[in-house]
């Protein structure tokens, strides 16, 4: 009975041990980029990014599905390399940043869809209006950085989001609804 009970012990020691926690992993600013563009009246793309950001980052590698992501982003960082226009863009026509600051994303839902994609479905809240965004996330490396030696995750991320849907609509359909979204990043396995 005492050799059972042993046993049944090691076994459940050995089943706890296998389950992975999600592990944490930060963001390599000098080394990400969040950016967008738009169709402006059927003559050319224009882009932007925004420079200022937070995120935080947890990574299942057995268990993808386990994985999340949340993101702050500082309306007041846009850049479009025109400053009159990113005026204009934080007023109360566009994102109105005086009186809503942040954007934030928040994951509900993560899927691998690939050997090296995943599909991440969110809530995007901008100006307090909350919709589900789902991202395209390519896993462009995982694995030890040659130059730092540690353990580390790249992806190529990409959306499309509907400015319409946050209540930003001047000028569409001419300037396009849809707004591409891309962020490229490096991430380092955090340090405790």
């Amino acid at each position: 009975m005492i050799r059972i009970a042993a046993s049944a012990f090691a076994l459940s020691l050995l089943a706890g041990s296998a389950v992975a926690e999600p592990v944490a992993f930060d963001f390599d600013k000098s080394h990400a980029n969040l950016a967008f563009s738009y169709n402006h009246l059927g003559f050319s793309t224009t882009e932007g990014r925004f420079g200022n950001w937070d995120g935080v980052l947890l990574i299942d590698k057995e268990t993808p599905s386990n994985s999340s992501v949340e993101f702050t982003i500082d309306i007041k960082s846009i850049d479009t390399f025109f400053a009159d226009r990113d005026a204009h863009f934080l007023g109360p026509d566009f994102f109105d940043a005086e009186k809503y600051p942040q954007a934030t994303f928040k994951s509900t839902k993560v899927e691998q869809t690939g050997e090296n994609q995943l599909e991440v479905t969110g809530d995007l809240t901008i100006k307090d209006i909350t919709k589900p965004v789902t991202l395209t996330v390519n896993v462009t490396t995982l694995g030890e950085h040659p130059m730092l030696k540690k353990e580390a995750a790249g992806f190529a991320v990409s959306t499309v989001v509907k400015r319409s849907d946050y209540g930003m609509d001047m000028f569409a359909p001419y300037v396009s609804d849809e707004v591409a979204v891309t962020f490229n990043a490096e991430t380092f396995k955090a340090t405790n």
